[in-house]
Order: structure tokens, then C-alpha cells, then sequence
């Protein structure tokens, strides 16, 4: 079975001013759109994580599954919605992404399936090589994109506790179960590009 996918579209977008940012328009259409065709082809189903009232998504056709831990306590909050909707669906594994990154690869799903191969649960981080000031440097050098991962159902409960702990950093619930990283070229752009400022909407007009 096809992992299914998770669009982690639950922040608060303070440096854009608040509002929802997978609502933006990137040249004439919502990000949200991009970020759907690029994942639909990938997994075996969707859904959205995002707080507050579902019905402004109503459009897309996603469920929308908000965060279950409250406080807005980051991206680990939405894996565990996704980990939860998952389960219902009887999935093994979901794969995230956020609902601002119009370009990730094409291939991220097969990708991170291959890399988690000979793991009892898949756990895998996308990463990529490269310097960046913002962006979560593991110990080998590579730069983390914690939003873009594949994430094992098995775990979910162990992930609640954790939350429930105050744990919010992801490595530090995904290291000590194992997590890889699956590193992914950049040669031509960064395909984890993401929407934070009005000026980075602005080059993502160019980049399209």
C-alpha cells in the first residue's frame, strides 16, 4: 500500500502577516493547489492539517484534520493529526509535506519508501547538501526539512506522549527511533522552497 499524504498547512504564517499561506496565490492559483497536483500522484489518498474553520478549504475537497495537541506546538502536532487519520484509513505509513513548498521533488514519496527500506518502522527525513542559516543541520552536515517525511502509524501513540511531554523539536523524537535522512539534489534550485515572506512569493513567481 502507497503511503498516504498529509499537507501540514497548520502554522500561524506570522511572518506573512497571519492568514493562511497555502491560500496565497502563486501565479493566478492558490499554493495549495500546486502542492496537491505535485503530491496526488504519489500517495494513495490525502488530507489537509490545518486549525480553525475547515470550510475556507471546502474547495480542494481535502479532509481537513487539525492539530489534536492544542497550543500550536509545530509541525509534530500535524504528523500526529496525519499519524491518527492515517490509522482510520488503515494505513501503515504517511508521507508530510507542507502546503507552502510548491516544488518539492516528484519523486519524494519513492524516494523516502526506498531509503526507509530494512527499517521496522519508517522513519525517514527529507535533507538536502548546502548551506542555510534557518534550516535544522544534522550531524552529518546536511541541512533537515522536517515538514517532508514518512512517518510510521505504528508510532503515533509514542508520538502523543511525547507531544503531551512538551517535546516539539522533530529530530529529537525522530533520532531516538531510528530516523534516516534521504538527501535530495538541488542542482538546478532548492525543491524545498518555501513561501514565508512576501518577497519569497515574489521569486516563486519566477521560479514557476
Amino acid at each position: 500500500m502507497r503511503p498516504l499524504g498529509v499537507i501540514l498547512a497548520g502554522g500561524l504564517a506570522t511572518r506573512m502577516g497571519g492568514g493562511d499561506k497555502a491560500l496565497l496565490r502563486l501565479n493566478g492559483r492558490p499554493l495549495l493547489s500546486h502542492v496537491t497536483e505535485r503530491l496526488a500522484p504519489q500517495v494513495g489518498a490525502m488530507a489537509l492539517n490545518a486549525n480553525g474553520d475547515p470550510a475556507r478549504f471546502a474547495t480542494f475537497g481535502l479532509p481537513v484534520i487539525p492539530d489534536s495537541i492544542g497550543g500550536f506546538p509545530g509541525p509534530l502536532a500535524g504528523v500526529l493529526a496525519g499519524l491518527d487519520w492515517a490509522a482510520g484509513q488503515g494505513a501503515e505509513a504517511i508521507v508530510t509535506v507542507a502546503g507552502d513548498t510548491p516544488f518539492f521533488p516528484a519523486d519524494l514519496v519513492a524516494r523516502l519508501v526506498e531509503a526507509s527500506h530494512g527499517q521496522t518502522h519508517p522513519l525517514v527525513l527529507a535533507a538536502t547538501k548546502g548551506e542555510a542559516e534557518t534550516r535544522s543541520k544534522s550531524r552529518s552536515g546536511l541541512i533537515r526539512h522536517p515538514t517532508f517525511g514518512l512517518w510510521p502509524v505504528a508510532l503515533r501513540d509514542d508520538l502523543r506522549a511525547a507531544l503531551e511531554g512538551g517535546l516539539r523539536k522533530v529530530v529529537l523524537w525522530t533520532e531516538p527511533h531510528g530516523g534516516r535522512e534521504c538527501v535530495f539534489p538541488t542542482d538546478a534550485c532548492d525543491p524545498f522552497f518555501n513561501v514565508n515572506t512576501p518577497e519569497d512569493l515574489a521569486r516563486a513567481e519566477g521560479m514557476t
